[in-house]
C-alpha cells in the first residue's frame, strides 16, 4: 500500500469513549499508508478515550470533527470501529446515526468491524446487504434485514455501496486489506 487512497478523506465514527483501540487504530493505520487523510469523527469535541476489551483504558485520541461538523460531502468513506460500549453510545445520538445514514444515502462504501455494525442497525441501511460482526450482533442484523454470515471479512457491493465486515481484533489484517481496495 503506498497511494491507493491519495485525496482521499475517510471518516473514523467513535464515542468519546468506548472505542476499542486495535479496531481505531490499525485501519487508521492502513489508511494512511495509503496515502489517505483520516478525520476522527465523535459526537463532541475534545479527546477521545479508546479502551483495550471495553474494560481496560487504553490510549487518548483528539477527535478532528463533531458529526455536526462535518459534512457527507467531504468524507469518501466511513470507517466504524468496534467496542461494545463505543457502538452502544453512538446509537443512541441522533445525529450520529443520521451521519451514518448519509454516508450510505451518498453511496460511499462503509467499513465496520466487530461492535460496529450497531450502527448500521440503528441507521436502517442493512436490508438486502450480507456482513459479518461480533457473534452477539448477529440477530440485530437479521432483524435490521440483513443477513449475518460468519467469516473473518466479507465485502457486500449490492444496493450501490460497499460494505466491508469483519468479527473481531483477529480479523484486522484480511480487514484492512479489504477496505483499503474497497475504498479506492
Amino acid at each position: 500500500m503506498a497511494h491507493e487512497l491519495d485525496g482521499k478523506t475517510i471518516a473514523f465514527l467513535a464515542a468519546p469513549s468506548g472505542v476499542e483501540q486495535i479496531e481505531l487504530v490499525a485501519p487508521w493505520e492502513a489508511v494512511v499508508a495509503a496515502g489517505g487523510t483520516p478525520v476522527l469523527v465523535s459526537t463532541a469535541p475534545g479527546e477521545l478515550q479508546a479502551f483495550h476489551h471495553d474494560t481496560e483504558p487504553a490510549d487518548t485520541f483528539h477527535i478532528d470533527k463533531t458529526v455536526q461538523e462535518i459534512p457527507v460531502e467531504r468524507c469518501d468513506a466511513l470507517v466504524l470501529p468496534g467496542g461494545t460500549t463505543n457502538s452502544d453510545k453512538l446509537r443512541l445520538s441522533p445525529e450520529a446515526v443520521d451521519f451514518v445514514a448519509a454516508i450510505v444515502a451518498a453511496h460511499k462504501s462503509v467499513a465496520a468491524i466487530c461492535h460496529g455494525p450497531w450502527m448500521l442497525v440503528e441507521a436502517g441501511v442493512l436490508p438486502g446487504k450480507t456482513l459479518t460482526s461480533w457473534p452477539s450482533l448477529r440477530t440485530d442484523v437479521r432483524n435490521a434485514g440483513g443477513t449475518w454470515i460468519d467469516e473473518p471479512v466479507h465485502v457486500c457491493p449490492e444496493l450501490g455501496w460497499t460494505l466491508v465486515t469483519s468479527r473481531k481484533p483477529d480479523d484486522l489484517p484480511a480487514f484492512v486489506k479489504a477496505m483499503v481496495t474497497a475504498f479506492m
